[in-house]
């Protein structure tokens, strides 16, 4: 029975315990090497990969012009999924990486080839977290090399953790302080 109004609770013995790992989780990363893992889910390309050619092949089989022109559209849909399923198996996810002499960034998911640069060559790092197309799930973190912008959307990384401790490294490597560190001057 929930205790009157005018009652306190005791909240302690309802509340889970916090380990001291996961109060550290979140923290920033103090100096050294950044290596963060992208992680990927074959699910999405899957599903396209076989409604789209299985669908696209029944529509341009059965039905008229327009039917067909749709089957057409998702089996170009299908095929292009089958080519980013492949690039599943043939690469791995990628790995982002900082270190005080260098910067590298996968180019994308399952891409080969990531992109080495020095950490004075990241004109800017940031989330984008309201700003965000519909299909993608935000907070976005966008690294910016000079007029070249990598996107890293959140379903990237295996949390959100990850995209933080990328961008605390990013801001120690330019000289700059962490968000959580800086100091706001008041206005004049």
């Amino acid at each position: 029975m929930d205790p009157p109004k005018g009652e306190a609770r005791d909240v302690k013995d309802d509340a889970p315990a916090e380990t001291p790992k996961a109060k550290d989780k979140d923290k920033p990363r103090k100096g050294g090497n950044v290596e963060v893992k992208l992680e990927v889910s074959r699910q999405r390309p899957i599903y396209w990969t076989v409604f789209g050619l299985i669908v696209g092949a029944l529509l341009v089989w059965k039905l008229g012009t327009v039917g067909k022109w749709v089957g057409v559209v998702l089996m170009i849909i299908g095929a292009f999924r089958a080519y980013q399923l492949v690039q599943t198996f043939l690469h791995p996810a990628g790995t982002i990486k900082v270190t005080e002499s260098e910067v590298t960034l996968p180019r994308g998911l399952c891409m080969p080839r990531p992109v080495k640069v020095t950490p004075s060559e990241v004109t800017a790092v940031y989330f984008l977290r309201r700003s965000v197309p519909w299909n993608r799930s935000a907070p976005v973190l966008v690294v910016e090399l000079g007029g070249k912008a990598m996107a890293y959307p959140r379903d990237w990384f295996s949390s959100e953790a990850d995209q933080r401790h990328i961008v605390h490294a990013l801001l120690r490597g330019r000289g700059l302080p962490a968000p959580a560190e800086a100091v706001a001057e008041p206005a004049k």
